[in-house]
C-alpha cells in the first residue's frame, strides 16, 4: 500500500485595480499554457482564484517536497515572469505584508473539513 502524498494548503489575497479587473479577468480566460505548465511542473495542483469585488482569493495545494525551491523554479521562468507583466499591474496589496514585496499576501487557514 502506497502511502499518500503529503499536501500542503496555501491561500492569498491580493486586490484587483478597479479600473483593471476586466482585463484582469480576460487575462485568466486564456491563461497562457506554458504558466500552467510551469505551475503543475513546480507540484502546485487544484490551483483557482476566486474574485468578490475587488479582492482576489487564490488556493492552491503543493505536493511536492520543497515549496520554496519550486516557488523559486516558477519565479525564474521566462513564460512566467512574462505573465507577471501583464498581471501584476492589474493588482494591489489590500492586506497587511506578510510576505515582503508580494503583491498576493498568504492567510491563514482557520479550519479544513477533510
Amino acid at each position: 500500500m502506497s502511502a499518500q502524498p503529503r499536501v500542503e494548503r496555501h491561500a492569498l489575497v491580493v486586490g484587483v485595480r478597479p479600473e483593471r479587473r476586466e482585463e484582469y479577468l480576460e487575462l485568466h480566460r486564456n491563461v497562457w499554457p506554458q504558466v500552467e505548465q510551469t505551475l503543475r511542473d513546480a507540484n502546485v495542483t487544484n490551483y483557482s482564484i476566486f474574485i468578490v469585488g475587488d479582492m482576489l482569493f487564490a488556493y492552491y495545494e503543493y505536493v511536492g517536497d520543497d515549496h520554496e525551491a519550486d516557488m523559486a523554479r516558477i519565479a525564474e521562468d521566462p513564460v512566467s515572469r512574462e505573465w507577471w507583466t501583464h498581471t501584476d499591474p492589474c493588482q494591489v496589496r489590500i492586506v497587511e505584508e506578510r510576505d515582503p514585496g508580494a503583491l498576493w499576501q498568504p492567510i491563514d487557514e482557520v479550519w479544513h473539513l477533510s
